[in-house]
């Protein structure tokens, strides 16, 4: 794979709590020098990584009820209604976690139709955190099963807050349970190209992380010099 094949892959994302503007700024310019699918960032910093990206064609996720989940229904929808005013054009939504493992699954599911709906009336990409760490593997199938009947377009793996990061062995059933229908997004401690490679072999179609420079310039340190 080349560089920008690689990098047309990655969400390149900042959500520390302790972002300051200047380094969604540097997010920016990161984004733009490589042409990385998205910038993900807490919607506080969408208006402004949007007027940042506004000439290129990098798009802006915002992530919607993160990192725990834990939001009314009603909260995540406007926090996704306002991300999508502020300009986002993709975004990732985590699951009410412990409405899943209560067996309450018809809040689980209104919890987030709502935002699938929310982001399908806006053509917007929908991608639904399942936060794989803290589920049985019954859980992560119901978990996208759901996902998929609502009508999300990705799934994803975790918040990368969470008690551990994305598996090859979560991705692949995540695969299997979802099919070719929609997309699957590993996150979470995808730091090098070799991991990297190996989410995708899993059945990973788009990669969030925070090393996005790194792993592109090493994929770039192993091309053939000519």
């Amino acid at each position: 794979m080349t560089p920008s094949v690689v990098a047309a892959l990655i969400d390149h994302t900042l959500l520390k709590p302790d972002t300051p503007q200047t380094g969604v700024e540097q997010l920016c310019r990161e984004a733009t020098e490589f042409k990385f699918a998205t910038v993900c960032v807490n919607p506080t910093w969408v208006k402004l990584a949007c007027e940042q990206l506004r000439s290129t064609q990098i798009g802006v996720c915002a992530v919607v009820g993160f990192p725990f989940g834990a939001n009314t229904t009603d909260i995540k929808r406007h926090e996704a209604e306002r991300a999508i005013l502020d300009g986002a054009s993709e975004v990732d939504v985590v699951i009410n976690v412990g409405a899943l493992r209560s067996g309450d699954l018809n809040l689980f599911e209104h919890d987030i139709g709502n935002v699938v709906q929310v982001c399908r009336e806006n053509d917007v990409i929908s991608k639904v955190i399942i936060e794989a760490a803290l589920l049985t593997n019954e859980q992560k199938v119901l978990a996208c099963q759901i996902a998929k009947t609502v009508g999300a377009m990705f799934v994803k793996t975790c918040t990368g807050f969470g008690l551990g990061g994305a598996t090859v062995e979560d991705v692949a059933l995540m695969r299997k349970t979802v099919g070719a229908g929609i997309g699957v997004k590993a996150a979470g401690g995808v730091r090098d190209y070799d991991t990297l490679q190996a989410m995708l072999r899993a059945g990973a179609t788009r990669i969030g992380s925070s090393s996005g420079v790194y792993i592109v310039q090493e994929v770039a340190s192993r091309m053939p010099r000519t």
